[in-house]
């Protein structure tokens, strides 16, 4: 199985988005806490993976990263 140029476009912007969107909700998270020893980890690494995966189904409907030809 191939993957053309475009979907290869598609999966690094897609990928770099979501892996940016996962980073920063980690900071968000865990910034909320008043020290580090306090920071609920289960929540942190739950509330970034479903920011990631938000963030790569809204890819679906399109990247201005990537032009559509």
């Amino acid at each position: 199985m191939k993957i053309s140029a475009n979907a290869k476009k598609w999966l690094k912007a897609a990928g770099t988005r979501a892996v940016k969107t996962v980073a920063q909700t980690a900071v968000a998270t865990i910034g909320t806490s008043a020290v580090l020893s306090a920071v609920d980890w289960k929540i942190v690494i739950s509330a970034s993976l479903l920011a990631g995966l938000l963030s790569v189904l809204t890819s679906v409907a399109g990247l201005p990263e990537v032009k559509e030809e």
